[in-house]
Protein backbone atom coordinates (compact mmCIF):
# COMPACT_ATOMS: atom_id res chain seq x y z
CA UNK A 1 0.00 0.00 0.00
CA UNK A 2 1.12 3.54 -0.62
CA UNK A 3 2.08 5.79 2.28
CA UNK A 4 -0.86 7.95 3.39
CA UNK A 5 1.61 10.63 4.48
CA UNK A 6 2.79 10.92 0.87
CA UNK A 7 -0.82 11.09 -0.27
CA UNK A 8 -1.69 13.91 2.13
CA UNK A 9 1.46 15.94 1.50
CA UNK A 10 1.62 15.58 -2.29
CA UNK A 11 -1.54 14.11 -3.82
CA UNK A 12 -0.56 15.43 -7.26
CA UNK A 13 2.53 13.18 -7.25
CA UNK A 14 0.24 10.19 -6.74
CA UNK A 15 -2.09 11.40 -9.51
CA UNK A 16 0.90 11.85 -11.84
CA UNK A 17 2.03 8.31 -11.01
CA UNK A 18 -1.40 6.97 -11.88
CA UNK A 19 -1.40 8.83 -15.20
CA UNK A 20 2.10 7.59 -16.04
CA UNK A 21 0.97 4.02 -15.40
CA UNK A 22 -2.17 4.49 -17.51
CA UNK A 23 -4.28 4.02 -14.38
CA UNK A 24 -7.31 5.96 -13.12
CA UNK A 25 -6.15 9.17 -11.41
CA UNK A 26 -9.60 9.69 -9.86
CA UNK A 27 -8.80 6.82 -7.48
CA UNK A 28 -6.48 9.27 -5.70
CA UNK A 29 -9.38 11.58 -4.92
CA UNK A 30 -11.44 8.62 -3.77
CA UNK A 31 -8.62 7.68 -1.39
CA UNK A 32 -8.32 11.26 -0.12
CA UNK A 33 -12.05 11.26 0.58
CA UNK A 34 -11.90 7.89 2.33
CA UNK A 35 -8.96 9.11 4.42
CA UNK A 36 -10.81 12.26 5.47
CA UNK A 37 -14.01 10.37 6.31
CA UNK A 38 -12.09 7.80 8.32
CA UNK A 39 -10.22 10.48 10.30
CA UNK A 40 -13.51 12.28 10.97
CA UNK A 41 -15.07 9.02 12.19
CA UNK A 42 -12.09 8.35 14.46
CA UNK A 43 -12.25 11.86 15.93
CA UNK A 44 -16.01 11.55 16.59
CA UNK A 45 -15.61 8.13 18.23
CA UNK A 46 -12.72 9.39 20.39
CA UNK A 47 -14.73 12.44 21.48
CA UNK A 48 -17.75 10.34 22.42
CA UNK A 49 -15.62 7.83 24.32
CA UNK A 50 -14.07 10.72 26.23
CA UNK A 51 -17.52 12.05 27.11
CA UNK A 52 -18.58 8.55 28.13
CA UNK A 53 -15.61 8.25 30.46
CA UNK A 54 -16.32 11.59 32.12
CA UNK A 55 -20.02 10.75 32.47
CA UNK A 56 -19.12 7.45 34.10
CA UNK A 57 -17.20 9.34 36.79
CA UNK A 58 -20.19 11.59 37.43
CA UNK A 59 -22.55 8.62 37.73
CA UNK A 60 -20.28 7.12 40.38
CA UNK A 61 -20.62 10.23 42.55
CA UNK A 62 -24.32 10.99 41.98
CA UNK A 63 -27.30 9.88 44.06
CA UNK A 64 -31.08 9.80 43.78
CA UNK A 65 -32.77 11.52 40.85
CA UNK A 66 -29.48 12.99 39.66
CA UNK A 67 -28.04 9.49 39.34
CA UNK A 68 -31.11 8.28 37.44
CA UNK A 69 -30.81 11.21 35.02
CA UNK A 70 -27.11 10.56 34.45
CA UNK A 71 -27.73 6.86 33.92
CA UNK A 72 -30.27 7.68 31.22
CA UNK A 73 -27.72 9.99 29.59
CA UNK A 74 -25.11 7.26 29.85
CA UNK A 75 -27.41 4.80 28.09
CA UNK A 76 -28.05 7.25 25.26
CA UNK A 77 -24.34 8.06 25.01
CA UNK A 78 -23.42 4.36 24.92
CA UNK A 79 -25.66 3.95 21.86
CA UNK A 80 -23.95 6.90 20.19
CA UNK A 81 -20.52 5.42 20.99
CA UNK A 82 -21.55 2.09 19.50
CA UNK A 83 -22.80 3.83 16.36
CA UNK A 84 -19.61 5.90 16.10
CA UNK A 85 -17.41 2.81 16.50
CA UNK A 86 -19.36 1.08 13.74
CA UNK A 87 -18.79 4.12 11.51
CA UNK A 88 -15.08 4.02 12.40
CA UNK A 89 -14.87 0.32 11.48
CA UNK A 90 -16.63 1.00 8.19
CA UNK A 91 -14.27 3.92 7.59
CA UNK A 92 -11.25 1.71 8.28
CA UNK A 93 -12.44 -0.86 5.74
CA UNK A 94 -13.30 1.76 3.11
CA UNK A 95 -9.88 3.37 3.55
CA UNK A 96 -8.13 0.03 3.25
CA UNK A 97 -9.96 -0.84 0.03
CA UNK A 98 -9.30 2.59 -1.47
CA UNK A 99 -5.64 2.37 -0.49
CA UNK A 100 -5.25 -1.10 -2.02
CA UNK A 101 -6.76 0.12 -5.30
CA UNK A 102 -3.70 2.29 -6.00
CA UNK A 103 -0.38 0.72 -7.09
CA UNK A 104 2.96 1.94 -5.80
CA UNK A 105 3.96 5.51 -6.59
CA UNK A 106 6.62 5.41 -9.30
CA UNK A 107 10.03 7.02 -8.94
CA UNK A 108 10.36 10.36 -10.79
CA UNK A 109 12.80 8.87 -13.33
CA UNK A 110 10.50 6.00 -14.33
CA UNK A 111 9.44 6.39 -17.99
CA UNK A 112 5.70 6.94 -18.47
CA UNK A 113 3.74 4.58 -20.72
CA UNK A 114 3.37 0.87 -21.25
CA UNK A 115 5.30 -2.20 -22.36
CA UNK A 116 6.81 -0.54 -25.44
CA UNK A 117 7.73 2.74 -23.74
CA UNK A 118 10.91 1.60 -21.98
CA UNK A 119 14.13 3.60 -22.15
CA UNK A 120 17.31 1.79 -23.17
CA UNK A 121 20.05 2.70 -20.70
CA UNK A 122 22.92 0.86 -22.39
CA UNK A 123 24.01 -1.95 -24.70
CA UNK A 124 26.76 -4.38 -23.71
CA UNK A 125 28.40 -6.60 -26.33
CA UNK A 126 27.71 -6.93 -30.04
CA UNK A 127 25.32 -9.49 -31.53
CA UNK A 128 27.27 -12.24 -33.21
CA UNK A 129 27.34 -12.50 -37.00
CA UNK A 130 27.01 -16.17 -37.97
CA UNK A 131 28.61 -17.58 -41.12
CA UNK A 132 25.99 -20.36 -41.04
CA UNK A 133 22.25 -20.48 -40.46
CA UNK A 134 21.84 -20.53 -36.64
CA UNK A 135 19.45 -23.02 -35.07
CA UNK A 136 16.96 -22.03 -32.38
CA UNK A 137 17.34 -23.24 -28.81
CA UNK A 138 14.81 -26.04 -29.15
CA UNK A 139 16.46 -27.57 -32.22
CA UNK A 140 19.83 -27.33 -30.49
CA UNK A 141 18.46 -28.67 -27.21
CA UNK A 142 16.81 -31.67 -28.85
CA UNK A 143 20.00 -32.56 -30.72
CA UNK A 144 22.00 -32.29 -27.48
CA UNK A 145 19.49 -34.47 -25.64
CA UNK A 146 18.88 -31.48 -23.35
CA UNK A 147 15.20 -30.57 -23.87
CA UNK A 148 12.18 -32.83 -24.41
CA UNK A 149 9.02 -30.83 -25.09
CA UNK A 150 7.05 -33.72 -26.58
CA UNK A 151 7.18 -35.85 -23.44
CA UNK A 152 6.64 -32.78 -21.27
CA UNK A 153 3.34 -32.17 -23.05
CA UNK A 154 2.45 -35.86 -22.84
CA UNK A 155 2.99 -35.94 -19.09
CA UNK A 156 1.81 -32.48 -17.98
CA UNK A 157 0.28 -30.63 -20.93
CA UNK A 158 1.34 -27.77 -23.18
CA UNK A 159 4.16 -25.47 -22.06
CA UNK A 160 5.71 -28.15 -19.88
CA UNK A 161 8.98 -29.88 -20.70
CA UNK A 162 11.72 -32.17 -19.45
CA UNK A 163 15.29 -30.96 -19.09
CA UNK A 164 17.38 -34.08 -19.66
CA UNK A 165 21.07 -34.98 -19.63
CA UNK A 166 23.23 -31.93 -20.30
CA UNK A 167 20.11 -29.73 -20.19
CA UNK A 168 19.53 -30.58 -16.53
CA UNK A 169 23.26 -30.29 -15.84
CA UNK A 170 23.44 -26.91 -17.56
CA UNK A 171 20.56 -25.48 -15.53
CA UNK A 172 22.03 -26.74 -12.26
CA UNK A 173 25.43 -25.33 -13.23
CA UNK A 174 23.86 -21.96 -13.96
CA UNK A 175 21.96 -21.89 -10.66
CA UNK A 176 25.07 -22.95 -8.73
CA UNK A 177 27.12 -20.25 -10.43
CA UNK A 178 24.52 -17.73 -9.26
CA UNK A 179 24.56 -19.20 -5.75
CA UNK A 180 28.36 -18.89 -5.63
CA UNK A 181 28.18 -15.24 -6.65
CA UNK A 182 25.38 -14.42 -4.22
CA UNK A 183 26.98 -16.09 -1.19
CA UNK A 184 30.33 -14.46 -1.99
CA UNK A 185 28.51 -11.11 -1.94
CA UNK A 186 27.07 -11.86 1.52
CA UNK A 187 23.58 -13.07 0.62
CA UNK A 188 21.99 -15.73 2.82
CA UNK A 189 20.91 -18.68 0.68
CA UNK A 190 17.30 -19.82 1.17
CA UNK A 191 15.17 -22.62 -0.28
CA UNK A 192 11.66 -21.35 0.56
CA UNK A 193 8.22 -22.97 0.41
CA UNK A 194 6.57 -22.75 -3.01
CA UNK A 195 3.07 -22.74 -1.49
CA UNK A 196 2.00 -19.63 0.44
CA UNK A 197 -1.04 -18.43 2.36
CA UNK A 198 -3.41 -15.90 0.72
CA UNK A 199 -2.31 -13.06 3.01
CA UNK A 200 1.30 -13.48 1.91
CA UNK A 201 0.47 -13.58 -1.80
CA UNK A 202 -1.82 -10.58 -1.35
CA UNK A 203 0.80 -8.75 0.70
CA UNK A 204 3.29 -8.83 -2.16
CA UNK A 205 0.78 -7.26 -4.53
CA UNK A 206 0.29 -10.22 -6.86
CA UNK A 207 -3.45 -10.71 -6.29
CA UNK A 208 -4.43 -7.57 -8.16
CA UNK A 209 -4.23 -7.17 -11.92
CA UNK A 210 -1.99 -10.23 -12.29
CA UNK A 211 -3.99 -12.69 -10.19
CA UNK A 212 -4.88 -14.71 -13.30
CA UNK A 213 -1.19 -15.65 -13.60
CA UNK A 214 -1.24 -17.53 -10.30
CA UNK A 215 -2.16 -21.15 -9.58
CA UNK A 216 -4.58 -21.40 -6.66
CA UNK A 217 -5.24 -24.64 -4.75
CA UNK A 218 -8.83 -24.16 -3.63
CA UNK A 219 -9.00 -27.09 -1.21
CA UNK A 220 -5.97 -25.79 0.70
CA UNK A 221 -6.59 -22.08 0.01
CA UNK A 222 -2.93 -21.72 -0.91
CA UNK A 223 -1.06 -20.32 -3.90
CA UNK A 224 1.84 -21.70 -5.92
CA UNK A 225 4.49 -18.99 -6.18
CA UNK A 226 5.70 -17.52 -9.46
CA UNK A 227 8.90 -16.30 -7.80
CA UNK A 228 10.63 -16.77 -4.44
CA UNK A 229 10.12 -13.03 -3.99
CA UNK A 230 6.73 -13.98 -2.53
CA UNK A 231 7.80 -16.27 0.35
CA UNK A 232 10.86 -14.11 1.02
CA UNK A 233 8.64 -11.02 1.29
CA UNK A 234 6.58 -12.94 3.85
CA UNK A 235 9.63 -14.26 5.71
CA UNK A 236 9.80 -11.28 8.06
CA UNK A 237 6.11 -10.28 7.95
CA UNK A 238 4.91 -8.90 11.28
CA UNK A 239 8.49 -8.49 12.54
CA UNK A 240 10.67 -5.59 13.62
CA UNK A 241 14.16 -5.91 12.11
CA UNK A 242 17.56 -4.43 12.75
CA UNK A 243 18.45 -2.80 9.44
CA UNK A 244 21.62 -0.84 10.04
CA UNK A 245 22.74 -2.69 6.90
CA UNK A 246 20.50 -4.22 4.22
CA UNK A 247 19.37 -7.78 4.93
CA UNK A 248 19.96 -9.80 1.74
CA UNK A 249 18.61 -13.22 0.76
CA UNK A 250 19.04 -15.37 -2.34
CA UNK A 251 16.09 -17.71 -2.78
CA UNK A 252 16.12 -20.74 -5.08
CA UNK A 253 12.74 -22.17 -5.96
CA UNK A 254 10.67 -23.83 -8.62
CA UNK A 255 8.19 -21.27 -9.94
CA UNK A 256 4.74 -21.67 -11.48
CA UNK A 257 2.89 -19.30 -13.80
CA UNK A 258 -0.34 -19.87 -15.65
CA UNK A 259 0.72 -17.54 -18.50
CA UNK A 260 -2.87 -16.40 -18.82
CA UNK A 261 -3.35 -13.98 -21.69
CA UNK A 262 -0.27 -15.22 -23.56
CA UNK A 263 -2.12 -17.58 -25.90
CA UNK A 264 -0.12 -18.05 -29.08
CA UNK A 265 2.99 -16.25 -27.75
CA UNK A 266 6.34 -18.06 -27.51
CA UNK A 267 4.74 -21.48 -27.77
CA UNK A 268 7.94 -23.02 -29.13
CA UNK A 269 10.58 -24.08 -26.64
CA UNK A 270 11.14 -22.94 -23.08
CA UNK A 271 10.86 -19.15 -23.29
CA UNK A 272 7.34 -18.94 -21.84
CA UNK A 273 6.42 -21.99 -19.77
CA UNK A 274 4.28 -22.90 -16.77
CA UNK A 275 7.11 -24.20 -14.56
CA UNK A 276 10.73 -23.15 -14.26
CA UNK A 277 13.51 -22.71 -11.73
CA UNK A 278 14.84 -19.38 -10.55
CA UNK A 279 17.42 -17.88 -8.21
CA UNK A 280 16.08 -14.60 -6.85
CA UNK A 281 17.73 -11.90 -4.77
CA UNK A 282 15.54 -10.27 -2.13
CA UNK A 283 16.51 -7.36 0.12
CA UNK A 284 15.09 -5.61 3.18
CA UNK A 285 16.56 -2.19 3.87
CA UNK A 286 15.84 1.31 5.16
CA UNK A 287 14.03 3.67 2.83
CA UNK A 288 17.07 5.91 2.45
CA UNK A 289 19.18 2.96 1.28
CA UNK A 290 16.73 1.56 -1.30
CA UNK A 291 17.80 3.49 -4.41
CA UNK A 292 21.48 2.66 -3.93
CA UNK A 293 20.59 -0.96 -3.22
CA UNK A 294 18.63 -1.09 -6.47
CA UNK A 295 21.77 -0.14 -8.39
CA UNK A 296 23.73 -2.84 -6.55
CA UNK A 297 21.18 -5.50 -7.52
CA UNK A 298 21.41 -4.41 -11.16
CA UNK A 299 25.21 -4.60 -10.99
CA UNK A 300 25.06 -8.15 -9.61
CA UNK A 301 22.69 -9.11 -12.42
CA UNK A 302 25.08 -7.65 -14.97
CA UNK A 303 27.91 -9.66 -13.41
CA UNK A 304 25.92 -12.80 -14.17
CA UNK A 305 25.17 -11.64 -17.71
CA UNK A 306 28.89 -11.13 -18.28
CA UNK A 307 29.61 -14.65 -17.03
CA UNK A 308 27.38 -16.24 -19.67
CA UNK A 309 29.01 -14.06 -22.37
CA UNK A 310 25.93 -12.90 -24.26
CA UNK A 311 25.15 -9.47 -25.73
CA UNK A 312 22.51 -7.66 -23.72
CA UNK A 313 20.87 -4.33 -23.07
CA UNK A 314 19.60 -2.72 -19.87
CA UNK A 315 16.20 -1.04 -20.02
CA UNK A 316 14.31 1.24 -17.65
CA UNK A 317 10.82 -0.26 -17.73
CA UNK A 318 7.78 1.87 -18.53
CA UNK A 319 5.47 2.72 -15.64
CA UNK A 320 2.55 0.75 -17.05
CA UNK A 321 4.67 -2.42 -17.20
CA UNK A 322 5.97 -2.30 -13.62
CA UNK A 323 3.38 -4.40 -11.84
CA UNK A 324 1.52 -3.26 -8.75
CA UNK A 325 4.37 -3.20 -6.23
CA UNK A 326 7.34 -1.73 -8.10
CA UNK A 327 8.24 1.95 -8.15
CA UNK A 328 11.01 1.37 -10.71
CA UNK A 329 12.30 -1.66 -12.59
CA UNK A 330 15.38 -2.41 -14.66
CA UNK A 331 15.54 -5.39 -17.04
CA UNK A 332 18.58 -7.02 -18.61
CA UNK A 333 17.56 -8.39 -21.99
CA UNK A 334 19.81 -10.85 -23.86
CA UNK A 335 20.12 -11.00 -27.64
CA UNK A 336 18.41 -14.08 -29.10
CA UNK A 337 19.92 -14.68 -32.57
CA UNK A 338 17.08 -16.63 -34.18
CA UNK A 339 14.52 -14.06 -33.05
CA UNK A 340 16.74 -11.08 -33.92
CA UNK A 341 15.47 -9.52 -30.72
CA UNK A 342 16.38 -8.85 -27.10
CA UNK A 343 14.45 -10.91 -24.55
CA UNK A 344 14.27 -10.42 -20.79
CA UNK A 345 16.57 -12.58 -18.68
CA UNK A 346 16.70 -10.55 -15.47
CA UNK A 347 14.54 -8.01 -13.74
CA UNK A 348 15.17 -5.97 -10.60
CA UNK A 349 12.51 -3.88 -8.85
CA UNK A 350 12.51 -1.33 -6.07
CA UNK A 351 9.21 -1.85 -4.26
CA UNK A 352 9.97 0.86 -1.67
CA UNK A 353 7.72 0.40 1.40
CA UNK A 354 4.72 -0.88 -0.60
CA UNK A 355 5.01 -4.60 0.21
CA UNK A 356 6.41 -4.17 3.71
CA UNK A 357 3.52 -1.88 4.68
CA UNK A 358 1.01 -4.52 3.61
CA UNK A 359 2.98 -7.24 5.43
CA UNK A 360 3.78 -5.09 8.50
CA UNK A 361 7.55 -5.48 8.24
CA UNK A 362 9.31 -2.73 10.17
CA UNK A 363 12.69 -1.76 11.54
CA UNK A 364 13.79 0.27 14.55
CA UNK A 365 15.75 3.44 13.84
CA UNK A 366 18.55 4.98 15.88
CA UNK A 367 15.98 6.74 18.09
CA UNK A 368 14.17 3.50 18.87
CA UNK A 369 11.17 4.40 16.72
CA UNK A 370 9.73 1.92 14.24
CA UNK A 371 9.46 2.62 10.53
CA UNK A 372 8.29 0.61 7.52
CA UNK A 373 11.08 -1.27 5.73
CA UNK A 374 11.73 -1.12 1.99
CA UNK A 375 11.98 -4.27 -0.15
CA UNK A 376 13.73 -4.97 -3.44
CA UNK A 377 14.12 -8.02 -5.66
CA UNK A 378 16.21 -9.13 -8.62
CA UNK A 379 16.83 -12.23 -10.75
CA UNK A 380 20.21 -14.00 -10.80
CA UNK A 381 19.35 -16.99 -13.02
CA UNK A 382 16.36 -18.80 -14.49
CA UNK A 383 15.65 -21.71 -16.82
CA UNK A 384 15.07 -19.21 -19.65
CA UNK A 385 18.78 -18.35 -19.61
CA UNK A 386 19.44 -21.67 -21.37
CA UNK A 387 17.83 -20.15 -24.47
CA UNK A 388 20.43 -17.35 -24.64
CA UNK A 389 23.34 -19.66 -23.82
CA UNK A 390 22.47 -22.29 -26.41
CA UNK A 391 21.72 -19.88 -29.24
CA UNK A 392 24.61 -17.44 -28.73
CA UNK A 393 27.27 -20.10 -28.22
CA UNK A 394 26.20 -22.60 -30.87
CA UNK A 395 28.65 -23.85 -33.48
CA UNK A 396 28.05 -24.97 -37.04
CA UNK A 397 28.10 -28.68 -36.17
CA UNK A 398 25.31 -28.20 -33.60
CA UNK A 399 27.63 -28.28 -30.61
CA UNK A 400 27.53 -25.48 -28.01
CA UNK A 401 30.55 -23.79 -26.45
CA UNK A 402 30.33 -23.50 -22.65
CA UNK A 403 31.10 -19.97 -21.33
CA UNK A 404 34.37 -19.88 -19.37
CA UNK A 405 32.83 -18.88 -16.02
CA UNK A 406 30.29 -21.70 -16.27
CA UNK A 407 32.78 -24.49 -16.96
CA UNK A 408 33.83 -25.15 -13.33
CA UNK A 409 30.16 -25.80 -12.51
CA UNK A 410 29.90 -28.30 -15.38
CA UNK A 411 32.87 -30.41 -14.35
CA UNK A 412 35.20 -28.48 -16.64
CA UNK A 413 33.28 -29.25 -19.85
CA UNK A 414 34.18 -26.86 -22.66
CA UNK A 415 31.73 -27.99 -25.34
CA UNK A 416 28.32 -29.68 -25.34
CA UNK A 417 28.07 -32.04 -28.31
CA UNK A 418 25.03 -33.49 -30.07
CA UNK A 419 24.16 -37.08 -29.34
Amino acid sequence: MIDLKTLREDPEAVRASQRARGEDASLVDALLSADEQRRSAVARADTLRGEQKQLGKQVGKAQGEERDRLLAEAKDLAAKVKEAEAEQAAGDEALLQAQRAIPNVIEPETPPGGEDDFVTLKHVGTPREFDFAPKDHLELGEALGAIDMERGAKVAGSRFYFLTGVGAQLELALINMGVAQATAAGFDLVVPPVLVRPEIMDGTGFLGAHSTEIYHLEEDDAYLVGTSEVPLAGYHSGEILQLDEPKRYAGWSTCFRREAGSYGKDTRGIIRVHQFNKLEMFVYCREEHARDEHQRLLAWEEDMMAKIEVPYRVIDTGAGDLGTSAARKFDCEAWIPTQQAYRELTSTSNCTSFQARRLNTRYRDENGKTAIASTLNGTLATTRWLVAILENHQQEDGSVRVPLALRPFLGGREVLTPR
